[in-house]
């Protein structure tokens, strides 16, 4: 038996990790899609029709295809609320999250109030991230409009002057 070189064993290793790592950029990362029958097309919008995801007790959630009646919808034999302040969208498909234990969906315009008193927001840090790029040493400064005009009237000048003296 003959054995291999630690430069043959190295090359193995590297052609073992390159094909793995080429396969795993083929696999595309999986797209969620709102299940086809709960889906809400445009007539049923019309008709004031809305995609339910329920949250059970356990975790488990379910979805469904319920009409809103009178800022109403009807769960379980039990009304809901489902008013503008607690419909959200998903890809123009207009829904509600609301658990299975409470008649109130869960409202984002809450959940941001909320966030801002805990501070637990992150428009903060997107401001200061944004501050701080602009700031960087070495920043590239957009060029003033006046001076993008003395440039282009230079270049002009110089075309003419070369046209009107037979260089071209």
């Amino acid at each position: 038996m003959e054995e291999k070189t630690f430069k043959q064993r190295l090359e193995e290793l590297e052609e073992k990790i390159s094909s793995s790592s080429e396969e795993e950029r083929k696999k595309k990362e999986k797209k969620f899609k709102v299940p086809f029958g709960k889906k809400v097309g445009a007539a049923q919008k019309k008709k004031n029709f809305i995609t339910v995801w329920k949250i059970n007790e356990n975790g488990h959630t379910d979805i469904k295809k319920l009409m809103i009646d009178d800022q109403t919808i009807m769960m379980d034999g039990i009304p809901r609320l489902a008013t503008s302040q607690y419909i959200m969208y998903y890809k123009k498909n207009p829904m509600i999250i609301i658990p299975s234990w409470s008649v109130e969906p869960i409202s984002p315009k809450k959940m941001l109030d909320q966030s801002l008193k805990d501070g637990s927001n992150t428009k903060g840090y997107k401001i200061l991230m944004d501050k701080m790029q602009k700031e960087q040493i070495g920043a590239k400064k957009p060029m003033g409009a006046l001076l993008k005009w003395i440039i282009g009237g230079i270049l002009l000048a110089v075309v003419g002057y070369a046209f009107i003296s037979g260089g071209i």
